[in-house]
């Protein structure tokens, strides 16, 4: 779109051009539209994104795909740490999501980044436990009692991260019975019965319906995770890879994640 303003230097003259060319302006039903999802796009990439991505990263590519005829989009989902060594490996990725800072900058520093990341969410960590509460938890520090079989996510993984934040701030010993590689693992055990309560995201618990149930702590706002997303240098659809990741980012995007119960970046 022209966006060019006429700056004649006459007097009236001027006056008359400048009219003239607002007319001709309005008269353009898209010259003040707001943008249209491009139809021009075309090809394939492959998203890896973090596991608690899942349900809204499938959402988001149905509804860009359904606005671009044309494109593909692989979605490959992990642990953030998991995809961080996956693509360091030289696996075929044109975009990353992460759910933390620290694994994106893991990619930044080795210059595998195509620009500067932008954040898009914010997720906290909610406990989940079974329908029934079998141990009845109902505080952050009854995570710790003797007895409670407790699931976190290992260190390394955004969410087993944010957990040590916590724990550390509440100044609370957790003795988890296992340490998992992504929060729907750790969901996973709360939902077969494997374990009393599990450490995940507010956004987990929501997506599992009446799987399980969430537990609310007000140490949760010691760690919120910022969600960077990137298109990666070795991408061979740059324009493609930008424009999913404008769509995230849109408000569009942005409705979705709210829907599912991330925070705004």
């Amino acid at each position: 779109m022209n966006k060019r303003t006429a700056k004649g230097l006459g007097i009236l003259l001027a006056a008359g051009l400048a009219a003239g060319l607002a007319g001709c302006a309005s008269a353009d039903p898209g010259a003040s539209a707001a943008p249209t999802p491009a139809t021009s796009l075309s090809g394939e990439i492959t998203v890896f994104a973090a596991a608690s991505l899942k349900a809204t990263f499938t959402e988001l590519v149905e509804q860009f795909e359904a606005a671009n005829p044309g494109t593909t989009v692989t979605l490959n989902f992990a642990g953030s740490a998991d995809l961080v060594t996956q693509i360091i490996e030289g696996a075929p990725a044109d975009v990353f999501a992460s759910a933390d800072l620290n694994n994106m900058t893991k990619l930044t520093d080795q210059d595998l980044v195509d620009g500067e990341p932008i954040d898009f969410a914010t997720n906290v960590l909610e406990i989940a436990v079974p329908p029934t509460n079998p141990a009845g938890i109902a505080t952050f520090a009854d995570l710790a009692e003797p007895g409670v079989k407790l699931v976190v996510c290992a260190p390394e993984v955004p969410c087993g991260a944010a957990t040590v934040k916590v724990a550390d701030a509440a100044g609370v010993a957790l003795s988890p019975v296992s340490e998992e590689s992504s929060v729907t693992d750790v969901l996973g055990k709360v939902t077969s019965g494997e374990a009393d309560a599990g450490l995940v995201y507010i956004t987990d618990v929501i997506a599992a319906g009446d799987a399980v149930e969430g537990v609310e702590f007000a140490e949760s706002s010691e760690a919120v995770n910022s969600y960077p997303i990137a298109a990666l240098t070795a991408s061979e659809a740059g324009d493609l890879a930008q424009a999913f990741i404008e769509f995230v980012t849109s408000e569009a995007g942005q409705s979705v994640l709210a829907a599912a119960g991330f925070g705004q970046p």
